[in-house]
């Protein structure tokens, strides 16, 4: 299954329910919240070198859900892909804000973003949070845009 495989509305769906997210990354045994459409100058202080940052996750590719042992595999890959490349990084996570869902991620510092969206294709995922020093986080979508979504706060990537 690809993004190409959903109809306009799914898509239009998933990306609210995405923008309307609670995401976290872990420093010191603390959750820090992050939040598309701002800043996020505590995570920027945390990693004064970082260039950029986003929000990577292996698990449910395309909003799929798959059974956990199978995202922990994904996950170990992700980790390790991420070990390789060098970038700093910190465990963190998203969830619907009635905690219906939540799904652990990676917060990524630094790396290139033509690198972070090839990672998050090659784990399949729909979209994923980057953005750059001093900007607001964005979702990045891997998707063309469907005529009916929302552009604020999303780059469509395809």
């Amino acid at each position: 299954m690809t993004p190409s495989d959903f109809d306009d509305a799914r898509i239009v769906a998933l990306m609210q329910a995405y923008l309307d997210a609670d995401y976290r990354w872990e420093r010191d045994g603390h959750w820090h919240a992050l939040q598309i459409g701002a800043p996020a100058p505590d995570l920027e202080s945390a990693f004064p070198e970082g260039t950029s940052f986003g929000l990577l996750s292996a698990w449910n590719p395309y909003s799929v859900e798959r059974p956990e042992h199978t995202n922990r595999l994904a996950d170990e890959s992700l980790n390790a892909a991420l070990l390789a490349s060098g970038a700093p990084f910190r465990p963190a996570f998203s969830s619907a804000r009635n905690r219906t869902w939540r799904e652990p991620s990676w917060l990524v510092v630094g790396i290139p973003a033509a690198d972070f969206d090839a990672m998050a294709r090659r784990f399949g995922q729909l979209a994923t949070l980057y953005w750059r020093r001093g900007e607001p986080a964005r979702l990045r979508a891997y998707r063309v845009r469907p005529a009916a979504a929302s552009s604020d706060c999303v780059d469509w990537v395809g």
